[in-house]
């Protein structure tokens, strides 16, 4: 059994060499501008070469991130596209994945709250002021979850970076990196899920 007959109920889209991509389930030619456009709408596809039948899912949806964000659709704060370059190669960079999805779903679910309350307000239009307070709560939740995750490496802008504590010079002591990094882990699982208690 091929990878995209094992996809299931998924689209399957096909890309060629020439870099059309091939809508299997249509049977049409698509652009990213149309995958965009099914992300959004809660499509779910997967994206196989054509040739090899490789899955090439994560390298088109970062494509269509980078056209988005070259048309001035600036969604990703420089900032914390700088912390991400970072992770690459770090001893961290395997926890960056689900941390980051499970604070993205933290966020989308505060938004479909939000979105549930101006729905239920039946037709009343909140002041701006209930809107304003709503972005403010989600910023500072994801500031303080990237805190959280690397207290010292995140800051905001027009924040100064952290002032480095000095003290005073210790005896030499066994190399101890391994238990803080597990007691680092197990802290930030904790704050994780106090934050996701308070939703």
């Amino acid at each position: 059994m091929s990878e995209a007959e094992k996809s299931g109920d998924r689209v399957v889209i096909k890309k060629y060499a020439n870099r059309r991509l091939y809508n299997t389930r249509s049977s049409a030619y698509v652009t990213l501008e149309h995958l965009s456009e099914m992300v959004k709408e809660g499509v779910d596809f997967v994206v196989y070469d054509a040739k090899t039948n490789e899955d090439i899912t994560r390298s088109v949806l970062t494509q269509i991130i980078f056209d988005e964000e070259s048309r001035g659709q600036n969604l990703l704060p420089i900032q914390f596209l700088r912390q991400l370059i970072r992770f690459y190669g770090d001893s961290m960079q395997a926890f960056v994945p689900s941390f980051l999805e499970m604070s993205l779903d933290g966020f989308t679910r505060q938004q479909d709250h939000m979105r549930g309350q101006v729905a239920g307000s039946l037709g009343a239009t909140p002041g701006i002021g209930f809107l304003e307070d709503q972005v403010r709560q989600n910023l500072v939740m994801f500031e303080r979850a990237m805190k959280m995750f690397t207290p010292f490496a995140f800051t905001r802008p027009e924040e100064p970076p952290p002032t480095p504590e000095v003290k005073p010079a210790e005896p030499a002591t066994p190399d101890t990196s391994l238990d803080d990094l597990k007691q680092r882990i197990e802290e930030m699982q904790q704050q994780i899920a106090k934050l996701a208690a308070k939703e």
